[in-house]
């Protein structure tokens, strides 16, 4: 069981205010310390792949969040801050839906959603997930999950009801597995919560070589952790 002063040097950060990844570290039962949105350019490099962007996005949103901890002088989260093993970990993931090698947007309009689909439609693709663990010391642990989703063939009815759910909005691909797209997967293989969000066992398997662990006795598991403030842009 840690101390007090244990508890004070192992902190976790989401550098996330995607309420799917909160949802996940709920379910089993890690409840972060901060949620702190990066806000990064996530626009895709020419000829970028799918894979290299999901994982790209995810070290650049955690080394942010650390950034901006360490100019504000983050002292008061953590200890050790350039040297030392750091207490304070910085959390991040970033989900991309690719088909090929091309990347489908995180969808804003009914339209962009309805393109997502017909590319989708009868036809198997990926969804990448980046996952990166920063501590302020500078160590950095990352990894790249892949999963694979089969879509039915799609009528203009079923994408014309699933724009109509609203479901789609803000979505990495155009659609929510965990939502009314259900309906329309026909098997996937790899991580499930990788679709959703990001891997929890990755996640956890990262938390562990890292050393990280939450006292369970200094956890409040009803309290309500709220984003600091929110990123225009998926994270």
């Amino acid at each position: 069981m840690l101390n007090s002063v244990q508890y004070q040097q192992k902190r976790l950060i989401l550098a996330s205010a995607s309420p799917r990844r909160s949802d996940l570290l709920g379910q089993i039962q890690i409840l972060p310390d901060q949620i702190i949105p990066a806000d990064i350019d996530e626009t895709p490099h020419r000829n970028e792949l799918p894979a290299n962007y999901a994982l790209r996005m995810a070290i650049e949103k955690a080394g942010q969040i650390v950034g901006r901890l360490l100019d504000k002088g983050a002292v008061s989260i953590g200890h050790a801050m350039s040297t030392g093993p750091s207490g304070v970990y910085v959390l991040a993931g970033d989900t991309v839906v690719a088909a090929g090698r091309r990347i489908l947007p995180k969808v804003e309009t009914a339209q962009e959603a309805r393109d997502c689909l017909a590319i989708l439609s009868g036809r198997r693709h990926r969804v990448y997930g980046g996952i990166a663990l920063h501590s302020l010391n500078g160590q950095l642990r990352h990894r790249l999950v892949q999963s694979h989703v089969r879509f039915r063939r799609l009528s203009a009815l079923d994408i014309e009801q699933y724009i109509d759910s609203g479901d789609w909005q803000g979505k990495a691909g155009g659609y929510a597995i965990q939502g009314m797209a259900a309906r329309f997967i026909r098997d996937i293989s790899g991580s499930y919560s990788n679709i959703v969000g990001f891997s929890i066992y990755d996640v956890v398997a990262m938390l562990d070589a890292a050393g990280w662990q939450q006292a369970s006795d200094h956890v409040d598991k009803t309290k309500k952790i709220r984003p600091l403030s929110r990123s225009k842009g998926r994270s």
